[in-house]
């Protein structure tokens, strides 16, 4: 893995105001984010974690400290949110190529990019499907192949399985194993799931309760690629004990 930072997070705090009180989201938060690594933000609810994956995407502005991209121009992002918000009245095919026809690239090389995705993301023969068609397992597909039609530098998803159910959601992160290891995109992922963060990360990194601070940034040593089968093993145990501590 290439070791210069794509991304230099340092003493970042996020206050949110309005006329009655002050809530203060994040609190010097300070941390680097290697070139093609896959990086989990993990916390309880109310830690900060989507507040900070929402100022990367300058969504959010800080109230304090400094985010600084290391990619020699302004990134491109793909963003994936907890829901994959499709438009109903267009395919699939229509709706991963969206931001490619939003840039005017031409349509021709926009529907064969499109079609690679849908290779990548495994919804062959699904193209002219509606989004009433699909699961939800395989709508968030779509989300995750829009968000990387235009080739981002960076991927940042916030809980994109969080509202499927257990099975589809396991089986979610073998696919997103998949396409990461295919890209080697640099990712950011929030999620409350520990079992999630492990199986798919490089680097977990553990906020506090409100106002969100890190308070373990932990390497995960478990061979890639990983099968179902390693979330059964000692060293998957013993790495998630520790962020069980951290967190609790």
């Amino acid at each position: 893995m290439n070791s210069n930072p794509a991304l230099v997070v340092k003493d970042l705090s996020v206050v949110f105001e309005d006329d009655n009180a002050e809530l203060q989201a994040l609190e010097n938060i300070s941390f680097a984010l290697r070139a093609r690594e896959f990086v989990c933000f993990l916390g309880p609810s109310g830690s900060g974690k989507t507040t900070l994956l929402r100022a990367i995407a300058g969504l959010i502005q800080p109230t304090a400290g400094e985010i600084d991209f290391r990619f020699g121009r302004p990134p491109k992002i793909g963003m994936v949110f907890q829901q994959p918000n499709l438009m109903v009245w267009r395919s699939v095919l229509d709706n991963i190529k969206l931001p490619l026809e939003l840039e005017d690239v031409d349509k021709n090389i926009a529907e064969e990019k499109s079609k690679e995705l849908i290779d990548l993301v495994g919804l062959n023969g699904f193209e002219r499907s509606y989004p009433r068609d699909l699961s939800g397992g395989m709508a968030q597909r779509v989300g995750i192949a829009r968000a990387l039609i235009h080739d981002p530098d960076l991927l940042l998803l916030d809980e994109p399985f969080a509202a499927l159910d257990a099975l589809t959601r396991e089986r979610m992160w073998g696919e997103l194993s998949n396409i990461w290891q295919a890209k080697r995109k640099t990712v950011v992922l929030v999620t409350h799931s520990i079992n999630e963060a492990l199986f798919l990360a490089d680097r977990v990194l553990v906020l506090t309760q409100r106002p969100g601070r890190i308070k373990l940034d932990l390497e995960v040593s478990l061979p890639r690629p990983r099968a179902d089968d390693i979330r059964y093993t000692s060293q998957f145990g013993e790495l998630a004990k520790k962020l069980r501590a951290a967190i609790e």
